[in-house]
């Protein structure tokens, strides 16, 4: 039986207009009456995933979610931050120089809100402010307070330019962050401890349920950790190859209720529900 259901957002709960399909909605539903715990585990900050917490009714006693790809787990009843995984000034000025050297843009977060150096900020960190609903702002890297805690840097640009990026990266820089491309887009840097596998593995461990209990649903690069650690990894069916290759199974796209699908399919149905 599955205790704990951890779910990717973009791509995988959400169809490609950014909504929870009713199905989607219904099944989650039955699995939490079943005590089976859901938890949304994305790349978004905590804020950036609000809306849907709330829509599923996620911010029960005993609820949490994960954010920030790992750095971040929330209790969503309380608001209590459970663990959290921070980048330092040091690492955002290691990255800032780095982009400016791959001409890239760059953006990053605190607690509050999404910043750019970028005098000329991209497309694509307007993008990020807007999906997420989190204040944008402009802020030197200079004017960067030495203590800032710093959840998640990002380089971000159209995907061939990222990917000429991500060729060019010191190989060394992976041994120093977990590196991560969560979008053709985005590309993600946390902690070196950090990742929605370790995460998920650290709330399994805390609320007493074994790997084999535990079920992960993705569809892109910083999905693969919890895939590869849970007890069963899903795939949907618009996932990136790695990730199809790494799943123990293999669902409906997003636009097709996959998460509901495979939620009924190797949990509910085993348990007589449906």
């Amino acid at each position: 039986m599955y205790k704990l259901i951890a779910i990717d957002i973009d791509g995988t709960l959400l169809n490609d207009n950014q909504e929870v399909l009713e199905d989607v909605k219904m099944t989650l539903d039955d699995a939490k009456r079943q005590g089976i715990k859901i938890v949304l585990c994305s790349g978004r900050p905590i804020d950036g995933m609000r809306n849907y917490i709330e829509a599923l009714n996620l911010d029960e006693d005993g609820d949490y979610a994960i954010a920030y790809n790992g750095a971040f787990v929330q209790d969503t009843h309380t608001n209590d931050v459970v663990a959290q995984l921070s980048l330092g000034h040091d690492d955002l000025v290691k990255l800032y120089d780095l982009s400016i050297e791959l001409n890239t843009p760059m953006h990053f977060f605190d607690i509050n809100g999404l910043y750019t150096p970028n005098t000329d900020i991209s497309e694509y960190t307007i993008v990020e402010s807007y999906i997420n609903k989190i204040p944008l702002g402009y802020r030197p890297v200079s004017e960067v307070p030495t203590n800032l805690s710093i959840p998640k840097i990002m380089f971000i640009d159209n995907p061939a330019n990222l990917n000429q990026t991500i060729e060019a990266l010191p190989k060394n820089l992976y041994e120093k962050y977990t590196i991560v491309q969560s979008s053709p887009y985005f590309l993600e840097f946390v902690h070196p401890e950090a990742s929605k596998g370790n995460a998920v593995k650290r709330l399994a461990e805390q609320l007493g349920i074994k790997q084999e209990e535990v079920m992960a649903i993705g569809d892109n690069g910083n999905d693969l950790s919890m895939i590869k650690y849970a007890g069963c990894g899903v795939a949907m069916g618009n996932a990136i190859p790695e990730i199809k290759a790494a799943a123990d199974f293999q669902t409906r796209t997003n636009n097709e209720s996959g998460v509901a699908y495979a939620i009924k399919k190797l949990a509910l149905e085993p348990l007589g529900v449906l």
